[in-house]
């Protein structure tokens, strides 16, 4: 594992609260819209989601940010929940978290103002600044939020979430104490593959000439997004620019490092987190907060190869659901917007392989009868 290397904001905050909060245990989940009005427009409502401890104070604001699929018809499918097990570890460590997807992703109101052009002139620049802009108006949003202390924010992005966090320290509101991105970057439209890649690192040097909030970049040794040599030259266009970030490159992680920061890499990547925030003396906890660990028997019919996938659903993100039918086929789907969503995306995946109707066996972590 290679060593760390250290180089050189009207707002509208109306906050709606959407459904009742759920509990985990020592931590609150919450469904949120929050409104922002973009430069030039009307007010806009963006799908949300605040993870934060259940104790009734103030903690300081951790964003959380997607990336963008390879596809673009994907965006309307996404949801806030699939992130809420990256931020009940911010969560667990004294942040109040906020996942908010940003315009033109999920149910967020506004037309997708992100692209970058096309692949052989794409402008990274202007995409990164447009993301930055929504992450903004989020943070000032989320800091109106009865559960935040405003005077500490951070922000951590994952993929074109994470080039977004980037472009936000090149141009950042006064309360960003400290950044971290996760194989951050665009213009992947395979794997292995970036659209002009020379651009996307001119992007980092131009955001590294007026970034000084220290952060954290992560890429794995086989993210098939931007692999090591080409994070390499982005850390070293940033830094050469004046930008000030600490580079791990990790060991391989899974088929494709890209999904290191995922619940599965949940004991990797919390260890460069805890020891970054640690460094910029900005561990709100010293001791994480307990999480429920489901102790549940998986069905009898699950094969003993796919118990490991079972396990996998206990630990993931509400709304969610696990079927199967009489063979042993089964399908689950979670951090879906209903459970009645949940239900019919599993149903559908179950569908692939069953021989007979696949029926909930779980929902959520309840056993049905």
């Amino acid at each position: 594992m290679a060593g760390r290397r250290f180089t050189r904001w009207g707002l509208c905050a109306l906050l709606l609260t959407l459904a009742s909060p759920t509990l985990a245990a020592n931590l609150i989940i919450e469904d949120l819209a929050l409104t922002i009005t973009p430069p030039g427009q009307a007010s806009l409502r963006l799908e949300a989601v605040v993870v934060r401890p259940d104790d009734g104070q103030r903690h300081p604001l951790a964003i959380i940010n997607h990336g963008a699929p390879r596809d673009p018809a994907d965006r309307p499918g996404m949801t806030a929940r699939t992130l809420i097990p990256q931020a009940q570890e911010f969560a667990r460590r004294g942040w109040t978290s906020v996942i908010a997807l940003r315009r033109g992703y999920g149910t967020s109101e506004g037309s997708y103002a992100e692209s970058s052009g096309p692949c052989n002139s794409p402008d990274y620049v202007a995409a990164g600044r447009a993301s930055a802009s929504d992450l903004r108006q989020i943070i000032a949003a989320a800091s109106a939020l009865p559960s935040v202390d405003p005077s500490k924010v951070i922000s951590v992005g994952i993929s074109a979430g994470g080039l977004a966090t980037v472009a936000l320290t090149a141009d950042p509101p006064a309360n960003l104490v400290a950044a971290i991105s996760f194989a951050g970057g665009r213009g992947s439209t395979k794997p292995d593959s970036v659209c002009s890649q020379d651009l996307l690192v001119r992007a980092f040097a131009t955001f590294g000439q007026t970034s000084r909030v220290p952060m954290l970049w992560v890429y794995a040794e086989n993210d098939h997004f931007f692999n090591p040599a080409l994070a390499a030259q982005f850390h070293a266009a940033f830094t050469k620019a004046g930008g000030i970030a600490y580079l791990e490159q990790t060991e391989a992680f899974g088929t494709d490092g890209h999904q290191l920061f995922s619940l599965k890499g949940i004991p990797v990547w919390t260890g460069y987190v805890d020891s970054f925030l640690r460094q910029q003396g900005l561990r709100p906890r010293a001791t994480p907060l307990a999480l429920d660990e489901p102790r549940v028997a998986p069905p009898p019919r699950l094969a003993a190869k796919n118990r490991d996938s079972f396990e996998e659903y206990l630990q993931a993100p509400p709304h969610k659901a696990f079927v199967m039918d009489e063979s042993g086929a089964f399908g689950w789907r979670s951090g879906r917007r209903s459970v009645d969503d949940a239900v019919e995306g599993a149903r559908e995946r179950c569908g692939k392989f069953a021989k007979s109707k696949c029926r909930p066996v779980m929902i959520e972590n309840q056993l049905q009868h």
